[in-house]
């Protein structure tokens, strides 16, 4: 694995990977490009899945450019930027949560044709960039954040092409709002998942720091 385990052997710092470097340019450069086409075609469509997907690109996108900021450096700052990364990760779950009841309030039903389209091409980036990004899954928790954000976004995708079929053959917005959900519950899971480790890992980098002092 490019990354130490996340145990208590971990050193403070450690060599980064020249593939993982690349890799988190290339996915910094998708989840850009893919949260406009998701704004235009989420407005569009008129689908809280794509909204909420496109926000979640956003969001990976900003995530991805703090952790090429931050790989040089020590364990604890690493943990720092995880640490946003989670709380920002389980903010969005939050958020969208508020979005299905407001959608649900409106009753607006989705357009099904450009909902589906458009989760296949995002599926499509977003294996690209789990696949890119698999072989670092159990490096420190800014790694791991890396990972799971590109993990739940495939899964995410896959969930919004379902709700497009199901919008299309009920005529509801349910499918929709229910995928919705199903992300927003992803992101507030893998956000506290993220944050208890990177809490453990700046805990133990000012462990070490104490004992060498």
């Amino acid at each position: 694995m490019a990354g130490c385990s996340c145990n208590t052997t971990c050193s403070p710092t450690q060599k980064i990977s020249p593939k993982f470097r690349k890799a988190l340019w290339i996915a910094l450069i998708l989840n850009a490009l893919m949260f406009f086409v998701e704004i235009i075609g989420g407005s569009h469509a008129r689908s809280v899945s794509l909204w909420a997907d496109a926000l979640d690109f956003a969001g990976d996108a900003a995530n991805y450019a703090i952790s090429l900021a931050v790989l040089s450096m020590t364990l604890y700052w690493r943990a720092t930027a995880a640490l946003v990364k989670g709380i920002t990760m389980a903010a969005f779950g939050i958020f969208v949560i508020v979005k299905v009841f407001w959608s649900w309030w409106l009753g607006v039903t989705p357009e099904p044709m450009l909902m589906g389209a458009i989760g296949v091409l995002a599926l499509t980036v977003n294996v690209i960039s789990a696949l890119m990004l698999y072989a670092f899954r159990d490096g420190d928790a800014n790694m791991r954040s890396v990972w799971l954000c590109s993990r739940n976004d495939a899964i995410a995708n896959i969930a919004i092409i379902i709700a497009a079929i199901g919008v299309f053959g009920t005529g509801t917005m349910f499918p929709d709002l229910f995928v919705a959900f199903v992300i927003a519950y992803l992101g507030v899971s893998s956000g506290l998942a993220v944050i208890k480790q990177a809490r453990a890992e700046r805990k133990m980098d000012q462990t070490n720091l104490m004992t060498k002092a």
